[in-house]
Formats: C-alpha cells, structure tokens, sequence
C-alpha cells in the first residue's frame, strides 16, 4: 500500500466520529435552544444521584446563553478526534469513551462546587490534548512526536485552564480530563502505533546476540600472527661450509 492509499484509508477512518460528535453537540444545543426543557440540568451534579447521568451527558450539553461556549468547544473536539483516530486507531474508540466517562466520573466525586452543573465538551478535550501529548512523547516515535509538538503549540496555553480563574468555568472538568488523558497514556503506552524497531533490538529480545565483527576480526589477525610465528620457529636453516683441500703443489726450479 502506498503512502496515498494510506493517508486516505486512516483519514475516511477518521474522519465519521470526529463529525458524529461536531453533530451530536449542534442537535444538542439547536434542541436546548426549542424546547422549554433546562438542558443544563443533563450536566453532572457532583455527589448527587441526579447529577449521575451527567458522567455521559455532560459533554454533550453547552449553554445557549454563551455562543462562544459551543463554537470554542467544537474545532478543538473535531480537530483532536481526527488526530484520535487517524494516529491510534486501534485504541482510539477505548480511549475517547474513557476519556468521556472517567472525565465525568472525576467530576461527580471530586468537583469542589456541589450544588454546580458541569456541562460543556472541554473535559474531554483536555483528556484527548494530555493523551496525544503525552503519548506521542513517551513512545519516541518521530511522527507521534511532531504531533506532540503540535498539540503543545496549539494548545499549551489550556493549562491555565486548570486553575479555578472563573466561577463560570468548570476548571474541575478541564483538572479531571487532564488527568485522565495522562493515565490513559500511560497505560496504553505499549498499544497502538509503536516506533520500528531495529535488527539488533529484535534480536536482542529473542536472545540472540548479534556478531562481535570486529571481536571476529582481531581474533583472526592473533591467530595468522600466532601461525606465522610458529612457522618461523620451525622452519631451521643449517648452513654446510665446504672445505676446499689443499693441494700440495710442485714447484719447478
């Protein structure tokens, strides 16, 4: 498969939750805006059995009073469900729903303000922003990482969003979501995309050790010198010196 075939196959993969949710949120809010129903009252009120449905509603519910509510949840929550499942698509249906639900569940048991609704999608987008940032950090996988580097761009300035700076703003769920996406992280750490690993790293889990070339190399040089030492040693030169004999010779006088 090539990289277009794959780059379309993970986009179309990709792309139905992220505009499920973007459209799930719309009806939600247009629905909030016909009906006489006080929505708000889906969101989860903490330590309360009313407020329990809250954990799966909550997300869905943003309020009409401020338009910017919706509009500041929606390309952050289309954008990082995109990431979600383009990137880990093999987990990404258990981390979005964990995200969702324990995000929520933080919220009912901890949240400071009891007699406060939570509602709004933002608990959810700080899961999924501490998750892929997290996540693309601790695997060392270059694609996961520049993907790291992005969110941090993007959305680094969202931490401050875990201080109480407004009464009107649920920093309980943005903490609680925090939280869960570096859980999540870490415990999904070693499923989904995983860097390549190299020869010697695979091998070196089967226990098979790779050649020591160069140990292999000099082990051979000991051994021609060692048998070119040897063969001096045996080999002898005897030299023979050959007397001429001296003849007696006579002289005429």
């Amino acid at each position: 498969m090539n990289p277009n075939q794959q780059f379309d196959r993970n986009f179309g993969n990709a792309l139905p939750p992220a505009l499920l949710i973007l459209i799930l949120i719309w009806i939600f809010y247009w629905a909030d805006s016909l009906f006489l129903y006080q929505f708000y009252k889906l969101g989860v009120l903490p330590k309360s059995m009313e407020g329990l449905q809250g954990i799966f509603l909550m997300p869905l519910v943003h309020s009409t009073e401020n338009f910017n509510h919706i509009i500041n949840n929606s390309i952050p929550i289309f954008l990082l469900t995109m990431f979600l499942f383009y990137f880990y698509k093999e987990i990404a249906l258990r981390i979005f729903v964990f995200s969702w639900i324990f995000t929520g569940l933080g919220v009912w048991l901890f949240a400071v303000n009891k007699g406060a609704y939570h509602i709004g999608m933002s608990g959810v987008i700080y899961s999924l922003v501490a998750f892929l940032f997290v996540s693309g950090t601790i695997r060392k996988y270059r694609p996961l990482q520049a993907l790291s580097l992005f969110i941090a761009f993007v959305y680094g300035s969202m931490i401050w969003g875990i201080l109480p700076v407004s009464p009107r703003i649920s920093w309980e769920g943005h903490f609680m979501g925090l939280i869960v996406g570096v859980i999540l992280a870490i415990i999904y750490r070693k499923k989904g995309p995983q860097r390549p690993k190299y020869l010697y790293e695979i091998e070196k889990e089967l226990g098979i050790e790779p050649p020591d070339l160069e140990g292999m190399y000099w082990e051979k040089v000991r051994q021609e010198e060692e048998k070119r030492a040897a063969q001096e040693q045996e080999l002898k030169i005897v030299y023979h010196l050959k007397k001429e004999d001296n003849k007696d010779s006579s002289e005429e006088k």
